[in-house]
C-alpha cells in the first residue's frame, strides 16, 4: 500500500521498501494490485521484435512467477511465438492504474518445461483448451463462422472435458529478467523510479530521474 508520509532508505516512498531482491518487491506490489485493480491485475504488455527489428506489443496474462522469472502462455506459432523463436529478447510492462504504479522488465526468454505447460494447461477451463486447438493464432481468418465451425469440430473430437490434451504448439515462455524497474506516479510528473540491474548474479539498485 502506498504510504505518502513514509520513505525508504533511498528517500523513495515506502512502497518501494528496502528489498535486495526485486522479485520480492514485485510480489508485494502484485499483491496490492490484486486488491485494487478491477480487472486482470495480471495483465501485462509483452514487447517483441521481428527479423527487421520492428517492435510489436500486445497484452497477455501473467500465469507464473518465481525467482527465475515471469511466465505467460501462448500459441508458439503465433506472431509473438515466431518472433521469440528468432529473437529471444523481450520486454514486459505492468501498469496498475488504481495504484498509479508501473513495473518494466527486460530480459531473455526460455520455453517452460513440458511438465509446467501440462500442469497449467490442465488447470484451464474446457473452452480455453478447445480454443487452443481451434485457433490458428495471428493467421488470417476469412470469416468468423470458419473459426466457430472449428471450435465445434474440436468439441466433438474432445467431448470428454477432462481429456483434452495440450497441443504441441501451445506452451509457455519464461522471461528471465536482467532489469526490473519500479515506477510510482508523482505530482507534477515528479515520478519516483527504482531500477534493479542484474550484475554478476547479484541485483544492483539504482535511482532514475523521472
Amino acid at each position: 500500500m502506498n504510504q505518502k508520509n513514509g520513505k525508504n532508505s533511498l528517500g523513495l516512498d515506502s512502497c518501494f521498501q528496502d528489498l535486495e531482491n526485486p522479485i520480492e518487491l514485485f510480489k508485494n506490489w502484485f499483491s496490492d494490485a490484486k486488491m485494487k485493480e478491477i480487472n486482470d491485475p495480471n495483465a501485462v504488455a509483452v514487447a517483441t521484435s521481428d527479423k527487421g527489428n520492428q517492435p510489436n506489443v500486445r497484452m497477455v496474462l501473467l500465469k507464473g512467477l518465481s525467482d527465475k522469472g515471469f511466465v505467460f502462455y501462448t500459441n508458439f506459432n503465433s506472431k509473438k511465438g515466431e518472433e521469440l523463436k528468432n529473437n529471444s529478447k523481450a520486454s514486459l510492462c505492468f501498469h496498475w492504474k488504481s495504484l498509479r504504479r508501473q513495473v518494466r522488465i527486460l530480459g531473455n526468454v526460455e520455453e517452460v518445461s513440458s511438465k509446467e505447460a501440462d500442469e497449467y494447461y490442465n488447470s484451464r477451463p474446457y473452452k480455453n483448451k478447445i480454443g487452443a486447438w481451434a485457433s490458428s493464432q495471428s493467421k488470417i481468418l476469412d470469416k468468423r463462422e470458419t473459426f466457430l465451425k472449428k471450435i465445434s469440430e474440436f468439441e466433438k473430437k474432445y467431448s470428454e472435458k477432462s481429456m483434452v490434451p495440450r497441443p504441441q504448439h501451445w506452451s509457455g515462455w519464461r522471461v528471465i529478467p536482467r532489469e526490473i524497474e519500479f515506477w510510482l506516479d508523482g505530482e507534477g510528473r515528479i515520478h519516483e523510479r527504482l531500477i534493479y540491474i542484474r550484475e554478476n548474479e547479484k541485483w544492483i539498485k539504482k535511482l532514475l530521474y523521472p
